[in-house]
């Protein structure tokens, strides 16, 4: 897979040091953004559909985007975070293209970059560790615009230093597309570009020069899902970051994302993310 440095744009929406003491215990975490610790003391436990890690010092982890999971702390417990999402118009992040893994060692040289970056932009810091607390539009409209008023100095380094933290990552990361049939890498790429627009099955099976029904099947052979419910998926997901970094209204967010009928677009919320729009957005004040 190539990808040019010029197609990741990261934007860190908060960093900073949290120490706790059997009180980092969260229930179904899930957020639009990726979350990169760095663990400096004590131990926790993170649960993940792939199984419970142990959170160890000296080592970094990489939870990816919309990932629900559950945080278990029962004892002192030290680490660095980092919340980065993926600053693109095209509608195709970089970061969801791979396969990262979920532990990898961390180095001296590691905290003190994450020590450099709190340093240089303290304002990011969380004042509670409560996700529903700081998952917030308000929170993350305030980091979004502190992020775009900072010296340009100041930018290059802070981006300078998540480059180089993410390559850590992406050492041993794999790109999803490598083993993938080429037609349907075609076919993923061309909806996350087009996820703003009303696909059509039907034209997307043309791409791929197969039939309606042949298409399907390879999709949901090779994606384990069918190719509608993925474009749902993926529109939805847009949604949801939509709600939390900006203030653009739940019915201008479904027609920016195709969705010519309102009702249906808020049943469909819904029924993936178990709250409606307004709640969703709502519950993160």
């Amino acid at each position: 897979m190539n990808f040019s440095i010029d197609q990741l744009h990261p934007l860190v929406l908060n960093a900073g040091l949290a120490i706790h003491n059997a009180d980092w215990n969260w229930k179904n975490v899930v957020s639009p953004f990726v979350r990169l610790y760095y663990v400096t003391e004590g131990t926790a436990q993170i649960e993940l559909p792939s199984g419970i890690y142990q959170l160890k010092p000296q080592h970094m982890y990489f939870i990816p985007t919309f990932t629900k999971h559950n945080t278990i702390c029962d004892s002192y417990f030290c680490h660095y975070y980092m919340h980065i999402y993926e600053e693109n118009q095209q509608g195709k992040n970089i970061l969801d293209e791979w396969n990262f893994p979920i532990e990898i060692p961390g180095n001296e040289m590691d905290l003190a970059l994450i020590k450099r970056f709190c340093a240089i932009n303290p304002h990011m810091s969380l004042q509670k560790s409560d996700p529903t607390t700081y998952d917030n539009n308000v929170t993350l409209m305030q980091n979004l615009l502190k992020n775009k008023q900072r010296a340009f100095y100041d930018k290059v380094e802070s981006r300078g230093i998540v480059y180089q933290l993410l390559s850590h990552f992406m050492k041993y990361a794999q790109a999803k597309s490598e083993n993938r049939d080429e037609r349907l890498v075609k076919v993923l790429s061309y909806i996350h570009n087009h996820i703003n627009k009303n696909l059509n099955i039907d034209e997307l099976a043309e791409q791929t020069c197969l039939s309606k029904d042949h298409f399907i099947r390879l999709f949901k052979h090779e994606i384990k899902t069918t190719p509608l419910q993925y474009i749902n998926q993926k529109k939805i997901e847009k949604a949801q970051l939509t709600l939390v970094t900006s203030d653009t209204s739940v019915k201008d967010i479904a027609l920016n994302l195709g969705f010519e009928d309102y009702s249906y677009f808020n049943r469909l919320f819904k029924k993936l993310v178990g709250t409606t729009p307004q709640e969703y957005r709502h519950s993160y004040h």
